[in-house]
């Protein structure tokens, strides 16, 4: 058999495809294995370079394949899917992500051990629960307003369906619905109490952290903000400059350019969409509050003069991801512009 040099393996739940090609690219083999066959072959292979598309479980068999002295390479899903040849197949999957692999210019994913993998959990966690009581408050406020109880839209106003929920001399709704509207009031309840044990967490957590607390520093960037660039970009270096950080969370226009014609159009959306969310959301307090007391940048003004408040919102989360990739990489701690503290 020829020395195997690279090995492209598609993950699954049970049937796994593994495609082993020599230096030359040659094909030694393209097989399947069983989910308890997978580290036993693994055992058995001198060592080499070992590739697969970025999922759930990738950074899981990254450490496991990685532990047996293996070099791991996980690849965006989205830079492998061109190289499959013809029909979708796992066999045609494997081979794509042997070929992809061989491309300088494709960025590996940094492999996250299970530390970060917590720390991601706990966060999508919460917006799991935070996503099923938006749910339940829209279920709510829904059929209260068929029996004529109305209120805006809205957290802010969700205590007043409450209050009218709570008045039991009520006869507009029958006692089968108000049960109903109990239960669901109690669901409400529970996930709040839920979502606010894990920020509970994640506070004290952040108060422990050095990074968290130098990011929080940043107008716009808070501990939910912060917890989530340190879980889900666990190596910043990866990135050649601010703006390929800002280009990856999507912030940055879309290119539409042939020869000298340059055509630059909204924003890409690429990236981690949670967030670029928190960073948009972030920048928005950012601008309620200059519109309100004011702010003492000048650049933050003229902006907001002259371009609608949400396009100045995505151009303020684009500057505040800039400053966040400059405290991860080069340290130190955040110092306003000299305008805002003349002012």
């Amino acid at each position: 058999m020829k020395e195997i040099a690279t090995i492209g393996l598609d993950l699954a739940k049970q049937v796994f495809q593994v495609h082993g090609a020599d230096a030359q690219g040659a094909t030694v083999f393209n097989r399947k294995l069983r989910r308890g066959e997978v580290r036993p072959f693994f055992e058995k292979l001198p060592r080499c370079v070992v590739a697969m598309e970025a999922c759930a479980s990738s950074h899981y068999w990254a450490r496991e394949i990685s532990a047996l002295g293996h070099e791991v390479k996980i690849l965006p899903a989205q830079y492998v899917k061109p190289f499959v040849m013809r029909g979708k197949t796992d066999a045609a999957d494997a081979i794509a992500i042997t070929e992809a692999m061989k491309r300088p210019d494709i960025r590996s994913v940094p492999v996250k051990t299970a530390v970060q993998q917590a720390a991601t959990m706990t966060l999508r966690t919460r917006t799991f629960f935070v996503r099923q009581r938006a749910n339940a408050v829209n279920a709510l406020r829904g059929y209260m307003a068929e029996f004529g109880l109305v209120a805006d839209r809205g957290v802010a106003h969700f205590g007043k369906l409450v209050a009218a929920l709570s008045d039991r001399g009520d006869t507009h709704i029958p006692p089968a619905a108000r049960l109903m509207l109990d239960e669901i009031l109690a669901e409400i309840e529970n996930l709040s109490g839920r979502i606010q044990r894990i920020d509970d967490r994640i506070a004290a957590h952040a108060k422990r952290d050095e990074d968290i607390r130098r990011l929080t520093a940043i107008p716009g960037v808070g501990t939910l903000t912060a917890s989530t660039i340190q879980a889900q970009v666990p190596d910043p270096g990866c990135f050649k400059s601010a703006r390929h950080f800002s280009a990856w969370l999507g912030l940055t226009p879309k290119q539409n350019s042939s020869g000298e014609r340059q055509r630059s159009g909204s924003i890409s959306r690429m990236g981690n969409a949670e967030l670029r969310s928190l960073l948009y959301i972030g920048a928005m307090g950012v601008l309620t509050a200059a519109r309100r007391w004011g702010t003492g940048s000048g650049w933050l003004r003229r902006l907001m003069n002259r371009r609608p408040l949400r396009v100045v919102a995505v151009a303020l989360a684009n500057k505040i991801a800039r400053v966040v990739w400059a405290l991860m990489t080069k340290g130190g701690s955040y110092h306003a512009p000299a305008e805002l503290v003349e002012n």
